[in-house]
């Protein structure tokens, strides 16, 4: 493949993911709002200092939402999809987000203690500061340098799971 064309391709994806996020925003409910299937709708939704602990999101889609010191403390958020959420400086205690396709989420600083990530897409999302004790990302998909980082302090073992957070992000 040409050189030249790759990065042009990458521009063309980018503003295609953003188009889509931007466009989908004119079609969907900015509100929360119970979709025909059952499956909530937050998309771009500004749940900032909410107090969302223990709810349950399973399958709902939270794409482009800002999260900001939420607390989502034992939440259910499997198979959500999150793609551009801000989770900065959350509480995610023990919150379960299996097969979460996470694409360019922002979990700094956030306390994800005991939280479980298995079969995860984390795909370019940031964890600078996060708190990760006893967090499973078995079976995530989560860039090499985030995960070297989080191996430098990578412990404990989560207490549904079994799993220790080390072996989870194959940690040396």
């Amino acid at each position: 493949m040409n050189p030249r064309i790759k990065p042009w391709l990458r521009a063309v994806s980018v503003v295609f993911a953003l188009l889509w996020l931007v466009g989908s925003s004119f079609i969907l409910n900015y509100q929360s709002a119970w979709a025909d299937d059952g499956a909530q709708n937050f998309t771009f939704a500004d749940l900032r200092y909410e107090d969302l602990s223990n709810k349950s999101f399973e399958g709902a889609s939270l794409a482009g939402a800002i999260l900001l010191k939420a607390n989502l403390e034992g939440a259910n958020l499997k198979g959500t999809i999150l793609t551009m959420a801000t989770f900065q400086r959350s509480n995610l205690t023990g919150a379960d987000l299996t097969e979460t396709f996470a694409d360019r989420v922002l979990f700094n600083e956030a306390d994800l203690t005991n939280a479980i990530f298995t079969d995860a897409m984390l795909t370019s999302s940031r964890f600078y500061d996060a708190t990760i004790t006893g967090a499973d990302f078995s079976y995530a998909f989560v860039d090499r340098d985030q995960v070297t980082m989080m191996c430098e302090y990578a412990d404990g073992v989560n207490p549904v799971t079994g799993v220790s957070t080390r072996e989870s992000l194959g940690c040396p």
